[in-house]
């Protein structure tokens, strides 16, 4: 595996979490909605990572 800059990495899973619209344009109109859109979005990069990756 190639190695990258920590800010790369976190700048492109930004990038992925605003090319949800859900997150992009913020529709929830409670912080609690609004992080469990982030928690949701986040959780399905992860598991598509971890399929890619086995």
């Amino acid at each position: 595996m190639r190695w990258t800059c920590p800010w790369t990495t976190v700048e492109r899973l930004i990038n992925k979490l605003k090319a949800w619209r859900g997150i992009a344009t913020r529709y929830d109109k409670t912080p609690d909605g609004y992080l469990a859109g982030l928690h949701l979005r986040a959780s399905m990069i992860w598991i598509k990572d971890l399929t890619r990756a086995g």
